[in-house]
């Protein structure tokens, strides 16, 4: 499962973060590594982009970078 499957009010773990090159450390950058829980909390009316709640603060990414970052199979 990646971060981009999960529905309003689930919450998951980061297994592994995708991504190339400058796209993959920014990822690591803003906080989404290993271990991390994330929390979804909002969808744009259109779909896109996602607010997911990490670490305390609110990040917006492209369901498309989102799809990159997988979880952990279990949910809490």
């Amino acid at each position: 499962m990646t971060i981009n499957q999960l529905e309003i009010g689930q919450q998951g773990i980061i297994d592994t973060v995708g991504g190339e090159g400058a796209l993959r450390l920014r990822f690591l950058d803003m906080g989404l590594i290993p271990g991390t829980r994330v929390h979804l909390q909002k969808v744009a009316p259109m779909g896109d982009p996602i607010q997911i709640r990490i670490r305390g603060y609110e990040l917006t990414i492209r369901r498309e970078d989102a799809a990159k970052i997988t979880l952990q199979e279990e949910l809490v």
